[in-house]
């Protein structure tokens, strides 16, 4: 049995001020490409883990390793299972690059275990029973159905304190809204050679740094996004979409985040906004670098990626994804 499931964008979270009540927050989107393609075979017992040979990133390997062997043990502890399990990744992201690596892995390896033993549960379940959205509920809405995804964070009753999703024990938060993202753009991105690889306990640290947020800014970037960003999508106004990505990287959680990289970061995205691209964004703590680009577009902005990066960096175009995994049995 072989499951695909899309990379996402994160865009940003919305409220890391919690002076009404909530935090957290986030929207996103699904893109086609980069896919994470796991495949499982039933066994006696106990978990293997093996890589296809073109799978070379050691932290890519190592992160795989980690989140399916944990997946295996949650499901089967969960369900009281006494089933083993051989798997094989045939592709992977790159580690903590910002596509939302932990949290496909996680529910991939989770759904397999399910599907196989004939056990129906959605993804808001089984990333509350492995441990993931316990911050952003993107990763796991675009796990089901994929599309843009606006989520509504945890109240503080629930979740009392600022912390990633990797730390934090909170339920998937509720889905506000999943809308389609159009197919007629396309999405550039671009891994730069100078990440900074946040995660674990890094990140936490950097929640604690950095929050709480100005409330005039939070106050500020939901208006931003429900009043502009996406009303510009379902009307696919993709230079106003774009104007609004810029603005959001100007305050909030995405402007604190991209305080921790250097001039080069800072340099990349302003030269792409010079050569023609409508908006450019960091995905999550990245350094996954995005834009939306079209026809007008497509060709000066990649043409630029690539003069800026050199041609050994990752840079390629793909689109969103309004459909979640799928299942090859």
């Amino acid at each position: 049995m072989i499951i695909r499931t899309p990379a996402r964008i994160h865009i940003t979270l919305l409220d890391l001020n919690g002076s009404y009540g909530r935090i957290d927050g986030g929207i996103g989107f699904s893109i086609q490409n980069p896919q994470f393609i796991l495949e499982s075979t039933q066994t006696e017992n106990g978990v293997n883990v093996e890589f296809d040979e073109s799978i070379t990133d050691e932290e890519a390997i190592e992160e795989c390793n980690l989140k399916i062997r944990q997946a295996y043990e949650d499901v089967c502890n969960h369900f009281d299972l006494d089933i083993g399990f051989d798997f094989k990744v045939h592709n992977a992201f790159s580690a903590h690059s910002g596509f939302g690596s932990g949290t496909q892995i996680a529910l991939a390896a989770a759904k397999l275990i399910c599907e196989t033993v004939g056990i129906e549960k959605t993804s808001v379940e089984l990333s509350s029973i492995v441990g993931r959205g316990g911050t952003s509920g993107i990763g796991t809405y675009g796990f089901e159905d994929g599309g843009f995804i606006a989520d509504g964070g945890h109240s503080l009753k629930e979740k009392a304190t600022f912390l990633p999703s990797s730390a934090s024990s909170a339920c998937p938060p509720p889905l506000i809204g999943r809308y389609e993202f159009p197919q007629e753009w396309d999405v550039l991105i671009a891994i730069p050679p100078y990440g900074l690889s946040i995660h674990d306990g890094e990140e936490v640290n950097l929640f604690q740094r950095f929050c709480p947020l100005p409330q005039r800014e939070v106050e500020q970037l939901s208006h931003i996004v429900f009043m502009n960003l996406i009303p510009s999508m379902l009307e696919k106004d993709i230079e106003e979409f774009g104007k609004c990505i810029n603005e959001i990287h100007k305050r909030g959680f995405q402007k604190a985040e991209l305080t921790l990289y250097d001039e080069r970061m800072h340099n990349l995205m302003q030269h792409l906004r010079d050569n023609g691209a409508y908006g450019v964004g960091m995905s999550s703590f990245g350094p996954t670098i995005y834009s939306v680009v079209d026809e007008r577009n497509k060709e000066s902005v990649l043409k630029a990626t690539r003069e800026f990066l050199g041609e050994d960096a990752p840079i390629f175009i793909t689109k969103g994804q309004n459909s979640g995994y799928v299942i090859e049995k």
